[in-house]
């Protein structure tokens, strides 16, 4: 049914129930997983404040890496094949995109990611992606003891 199964990260704690569920699903119906990592190379402010712009997507693709890698050694630890990718652009896009290129046949997504600002932007990422996608996706909301 699922050969193919897509895990965005923003590498918070919020994305470990969807996480959990994707590697469930991928061991159910030997799938690969895909950890991806957009950074949003429009970060808002980058620039604005003495920050540079490149640093800042710098910093961002470093954070990324570490999140897919840390997804992939959790992965493989449970016998998993696991596809890493950190990819720049709107995140939405990004995730619609990577789910195309890769024949994504289903989408694990946290409804919630990081506090405050980017929790909000995260959230709406999911959103946007659910709307959008010609494949299903799975919402999967944080456990209550988390909050």
């Amino acid at each position: 049914m699922y050969d193919e199964i897509l895990v965005p990260t923003d590498g918070s704690e919020a994305v470990e129930t969807a996480i959990e569920h994707a590697f469930d699903l991928a061991a159910t119906y030997d799938a690969t997983v895909h950890a991806l990592y957009v950074v949003d190379d429009t970060y808002g402010g980058a620039g604005l404040m003495g920050v540079d712009a490149q640093d800042t997507v710098s910093e961002l693709r470093t954070m990324g890496e570490e999140a897919v890698d840390t997804i992939a050694t959790r992965g493989e630890d449970r016998g998993l094949t696991v596809e890493t990718a950190v990819n720049e652009g709107l995140p939405h896009e990004g995730i619609l995109d990577y789910a195309d290129d890769n024949g994504i046949d289903l989408l694990v997504m946290s409804s919630r990611g990081r506090s405050g600002v980017s929790r909000f932007v995260f959230g709406s990422v999911t959103e946007r992606v659910v709307r959008l996608s010609d494949r299903p996706v799975l919402v999967v909301s944080r456990d209550v003891t988390d909050e």
